[in-house]
């Protein structure tokens, strides 16, 4: 980009010619009236000592070093005052032309050339001549050019200093803080505005700058907020997205489970009666009685798991009763270790003071329990890369379920200690269970509880364990997540239910005597064990 000159160059430099042509004109104007006057006063003043009757003596004459000649009729000349240098040419010259005209003639040349005068006596026949030497030419027109120079130098110099002053601070000035605003606000600094100041045209100019950027900030403000509502728009299309995604897999879950109620309902059946007719048979010990007794009771309840999965996408039905969420878990424990998968894992069960019992239907919560169950002892057996193998490393093999007071609902003092919250005004039971399997991948963090969403091999998981217990979870009025996992372990699943309402508390588990939280009837087991005395 080629660099132009600024304004207060150009205007002084326009301003400059136009001073110095108007100088220069004035200049000659008073060098030539100066140069009529001078030649008016030196010619009265050499006339008046040419007729003086006796010369004045060198010491006394107006201008020092003047020659003076008489030149008479016949043109004899004779020298009257001066240094007695000889007579010129052009004083001769002179001499006859004054004689001609009968008037005194004065001829002052250049400014470096010397001055001649001549003037006809009162005969009429002589004549008077006097030559003025360079330096008295000199001292008398080196006036004007000394004063023109003298005011030419002082207009200059008044001039430049008065334009710079009056330029810099009326309009260059401020044009140049303006040019500093207007960059500022280019590289983004909040709240520029330009100071109104210097000329009227300076000062509308910085007006018209602060409206504009008025004008910028209120659109780039509309621009913000518009962008702002796009993301929110586009995170509900996602979120609305994601929920056709999961409406059209549980449409898909629910087909998939008419089959399989259908083929494996049946069999279910036959099993349970051969159950109930083997457990009637009197030949047979207690101990095969308890056992068959407890293949019925399990047999039933994968006959309401198969109806649970009929009824996925639907609302629950059965009326929800206090559980006693530490046994519901112990007892899911016991189920899960008599399996022969599981028999290395140790399953660690304990419940923290004032853990209240859980609002919820027994059947729904054994289910839930065992997913997560399940889910966290295939993660315990699952080699991990790098980790000694588990007869080496026994610590792997614990799953830990602790059972502790939690709050659901959210509260202005949550921020400051959730769990002394909880604590003191639990309104939640929830069940933590930990395992030090491999872990959770952090992308994989959004969809875990995705119905079909599975990190196994083919062909073992389905992907609808934590789908399922996150279904039944959130239909208790409960959630299940996934949560930090205590210092040891490394990945932790919790559930999150209700309590019981007291009839005397206003809100739930709301009681500062955790004894009293306990309800009066014994909690169900959902596993239909009633607990011993």
């Amino acid at each position: 980009m080629p660099r132009r000159a600024g304004i207060q160059t150009e205007v002084l430099v326009s301003l400059a010619v136009v001073m110095l042509l108007s100088t220069v004109g004035v200049s000659a104007v008073w060098a030539v009236r100066h140069e009529a006057t001078l030649r008016a006063l030196v010619g009265r003043a050499l006339l008046q000592e040419a007729r003086a009757v006796v010369p004045a003596p060198p010491g006394r004459a107006l201008f020092p070093g003047t020659d003076w000649w008489e030149v008479s009729e016949g043109d004899l000349i004779r020298p009257r005052a001066g240094v007695g240098r000889a007579l010129d040419r052009e004083t001769r010259a002179l001499a006859l032309e004054a004689r001609r005209t009968g008037r005194p003639l004065l001829r002052p040349g250049a400014v470096w050339e010397e001055m001649r005068f001549a003037a006809p006596l009162a005969n009429g026949r002589d004549v008077v001549l006097a030559r003025l030497p360079r330096e008295t030419s000199l001292r008398l027109r080196a006036v004007p050019l000394l004063v023109g120079a003298g005011v030419l130098l002082a207009d200059a110099l008044i001039f430049t200093a008065f334009g710079v002053v009056l330029l810099r601070r009326r309009v260059v000035g401020p044009l140049q803080r303006l040019s500093h605003t207007a960059r500022a606000l280019a590289e983004g600094a909040p709240g520029v505005r330009a100071r109104e100041e210097g000329s009227a045209e300076a000062a509308e100019l910085a007006r018209s700058f602060n409206d504009m950027t008025d004008a910028l900030e209120g659109r780039s403000e509309e621009l913000h907020k518009a962008v702002v509502g796009l993301r929110s728009a586009n995170a509900d299309l996602r979120l609305a997205r994601e929920g056709l995604d999961r409406a059209e897999r549980l449409a898909a879950v629910g087909r998939l489970a008419s089959g399989v109620a259908h083929e494996v309902g049946n069999p279910i059946g036959a099993i349970l009666a051969f159950l109930d007719l083997a457990r009637r048979d009197p030949g047979i010990s207690e101990d095969t009685r308890s056992h068959l007794a407890r293949a019925g009771r399990e047999g039933e309840r994968v006959r309401v798991i198969l109806r649970q999965l009929l009824d996925f996408s639907r609302p629950r039905r059965g009326e929800p009763v206090p559980v006693d969420l530490t046994r519901a878990a112990s007892e899911a424990c016991d189920l899960l270790h008599a399996q022969r998968r599981y028999a290395e894992l140790h399953f660690e069960a304990s419940s923290r003071p004032g853990a209240p019992p859980a609002l919820a239907e027994p059947e729904a919560i054994a289910q839930v329990l065992l997913n997560l169950l399940l889910n966290a002892a295939d993660a315990a057996l699952e080699p991990v890369e790098g980790a000694p193998s588990f007869s080496d490393d026994v610590e792997r093999l614990v799953i830990r379920v602790v059972v502790e007071p939690a709050a659901l609902h959210g509260r202005a003092e949550d921020d400051g200690d959730p769990a002394g919250w909880a604590r003191r005004h639990p309104d939640a039971v929830r069940c933590v269970i930990a395992d030090r399997g491999p872990g959770v991948a952090e992308e994989d963090r959004e969809r875990i509880f995705d119905p079909f969403f599975t990190t196994k091999p083919p062909g073992e998981g389905t992907g609808l364990g934590l789908a399922n217990a996150a279904r039944m979870a959130e239909e208790q009025g409960g959630r299940v997540s996934l949560v930090e996992p205590p210092e040891g372990f490394s990945t932790a699943f919790a559930l999150t239910l209700p309590v019981p309402r007291r009839p005397d508390a206003g809100e739930p588990g709301h009681d500062p005597d955790p004894a009293a939280a306990q309800p009066s009837a014994d909690p169900a087991s959902p596993f239909g064990v009633r607990r011993r005395r």
